[in-house]
């Protein structure tokens, strides 16, 4: 005789939760659910409090480990970015623009022609936005560009500061590890490589990561060693995403359906008396869903 554990309501939410993260929505449902995350996101990213010190003397020992694993050369890059002509004012654009651009043209891609695709890369997305506060709250850490390290601030100029005015508000300088343009950039990139069909979007989903890289180094944004935090979050969120998202949808929802028709058998057989066949070997005793034979 097996007996079947019933679920407790914390499980089933979870399982709803999963359920609904492995099914591709509608385009307004999903724009309004990752607008508002998103939104939550900056916000709760904007509030968390960091110490200027603290947040200095945090830089500073990145550097210096960065010197000890001879990783230090942002300001050797940033050098050579501008000898280029225009490809520092090219870098700066793409600094401001990328991050949520090529993000959500990916997502809106993926979810006309990619349906299968989308709930993973929609998934690991959210989840690492979620490890990015953890990171940002624990660990708060000015860039390069404002911890006195060498390195300029080659976006901000007469147009855009982004120290004061409208978008200095918008975020917080010294939530720079980890790099999410970096841990967004390598989700974007790895529905790129599995869902493209044709050389070219798989051509731009490998060179993606790297470019960002260059982009958030030579403007003066983040360390090397911000990149590499960015990259691990990415990797935390992908392996969380393929066990909330890797069991088809259908498979989710038949099993939630059955529990949720199971706890309702038991409330109403509790109600009416215990010890009860229900047929088929089903039964209950002493508030138990039982599966049996003979």
């Amino acid at each position: 005789m097996t007996t079947a554990a019933i679920s407790s309501p914390s499980i089933r939410s979870f399982g709803r939760l999963a359920s609904w993260l492995s099914v591709r929505h509608s385009v307004r449902r999903e724009a309004a659910v990752a607008l508002t995350l998103y939104g939550l996101y900056e916000l709760a990213r904007g509030l968390v409090g960091a110490d200027r010190a603290e947040a200095d003397a945090h830089a500073h020992r990145l550097v210096a480990l960065e010197r000890s694993l001879h990783l230090f050369a942002e300001s050797n890059l940033q050098r050579a970015a501008q000898t280029l002509p225009g490809l520092t004012s090219l870098l700066g654009v793409a600094y401001l623009t990328l991050h949520l651009a090529v993000t959500a043209g990916v997502l809106l891609w993926l979810h006309r022609h990619r349906p299968d695709g989308f709930p993973f890369v929609r998934t690991a997305l959210l989840l690492a936005s979620g490890l990015a506060l953890i990171g940002f709250l624990v660990y708060p850490t000015a860039p390069p560009r404002l911890a006195g390290v060498g390195i300029l601030d080659t976006v901000s100029g007469a147009h855009i500061d982004l120290n004061r005015g409208l978008v200095s508000t918008l975020y917080n300088p010294y939530a720079a590890v980890p790099s999410m343009h970096v841990g967004y950039a390598l989700i974007v990139a790895a529905g790129l490589l599995r869902h493209g069909r044709h050389l070219l979007v798989r051509a731009i989903g490998a060179l993606y990561p790297p470019f960002v890289v260059l982009v958030i180094v030579a403007t003066g944004n983040h360390f090397f060693l911000d990149a590499a935090a960015g990259a691990l979050v990415a990797g935390l969120a992908v392996a969380l995403a393929a066990l909330l998202t890797g069991r088809p949808a259908a498979a989710r929802l038949a099993a939630l359906q059955s529990a949720d028709a199971a706890h309702e058998q038991i409330e109403y057989l509790n109600a009416h008396g215990t010890g009860t066949q229900l047929g088929d070997g089903l039964g209950v005793h002493n508030g138990c869903l039982v599966l049996g034979r003979g």
